[in-house]
């Protein structure tokens, strides 16, 4: 037993007045992404294996979507379908309403490896989408400077990635993503590689980023910290094959502060989570829940 098991909790599902609000309007916005019925289906020596069952689900306009779940539920394939990079074997992927059939400069990525190009100095890694797409060098250098500015690296532009922490070269990779200004900013967990200290100073970075720039955030996490902290709801797909089940309001207000994580719906919330988790592992079946799974 751990000591969240030992503490009397409210209920995940318990909002408060603020949160309905913050909710309600979020739910008003458009939707922007649009995942329907997608399934993935592998071949391999032993035959055909499904790794994505049946997976739904809609985000909207500036919402902050984390997805989690145990090791092998599939989180890097769905991520990997959203962008472009893989096709699902049945069911649909829509952008704004079309459909998503390739790699598109509407979606930005950002990996867990840094991917930046070590011959480029920080400056031209951020220019460069900009440049492939016939921004003029003199734009395209004032634009990646802006960017660099608002993730604090502007003093950093001449360097090179050789010569940065991996937190600030991940923040170059988020300025190099937002720089094509996408609908959607795709990242896989890019804060996987990185100790806590860092990681806690990246998440405070990427909310104050997010809260500035209009975009909306698919973010793909093992850590339950990390979705409860930075999410505004959180899909949990279970194992075996990979399936949703469960999707969760986040019952916190914004702004988080570090301290949220030891308010008593924070704690509620990880244990909601750590629940659904442990249960499809152990099972590998869908877990019983007090909501049905929602497709948001």
């Amino acid at each position: 037993m751990t000591y969240v098991d030992e503490l009397e909790l409210p209920s995940y599902l318990d909002h408060t007045p603020e949160v309905r609000q913050r909710l309600a309007e979020a739910a008003s916005r458009a939707v922007v992404l649009e995942v329907d019925e997608l399934c993935r289906e592998f071949e391999g020596p032993g035959g055909s294996f499904l790794a994505l069952d049946r997976i739904s689900c809609k985000v909207r306009r500036r919402e902050f979507i984390s997805v989690i779940g145990a090791s092998g539920c599939g989180k890097s394939t769905l991520i990997r379908i959203l962008a472009g990079l893989d096709r699902p074997s049945s069911g649909s992927v829509r952008l704004d309403g079309q459909p998503v059939s390739g790699p598109g400069p509407e979606r930005g990525m950002v990996f867990q490896g840094y991917t930046l190009f070590p011959w480029l100095s920080v400056k031209k890694n951020v220019m460069f989408g900009l440049r492939m797409k016939g921004v003029h060098s003199r734009v395209a250098e004032q634009r990646a400077r802006q960017w660099l500015s608002l993730v604090g690296l502007e003093e950093f532009e001449d360097h090179y990635p050789s010569q940065l922490s991996g937190g600030m070269k991940q923040r170059v990779a988020i300025a190099r993503a937002l720089a094509n200004e996408p609908r959607i900013l795709l990242m896989d967990e890019p804060f996987g590689a990185l100790d806590a200290q860092t990681r806690s100073s990246m998440q405070a970075h990427l909310l104050r980023i997010w809260e500035t720039v209009d975009v909306t955030i698919l973010f793909i996490t093992h850590d339950l910290d990390e979705a409860i902290y930075l999410s505004d709801r959180i899909v949990v797909l279970g194992t075996n094959p990979g399936r949703v089940l469960e999707i969760i309001d986040v019952p916190l207000p914004r702004p988080r502060t570090p301290g949220v994580n030891v308010s008593r719906h924070f704690l509620a919330t990880k244990r909601r989570l750590e629940t659904l988790i442990h249960s499809s592992e152990t099972s590998g079946k869908p877990v019983s829940a007090s909501v049905r799974p929602r497709a948001a």
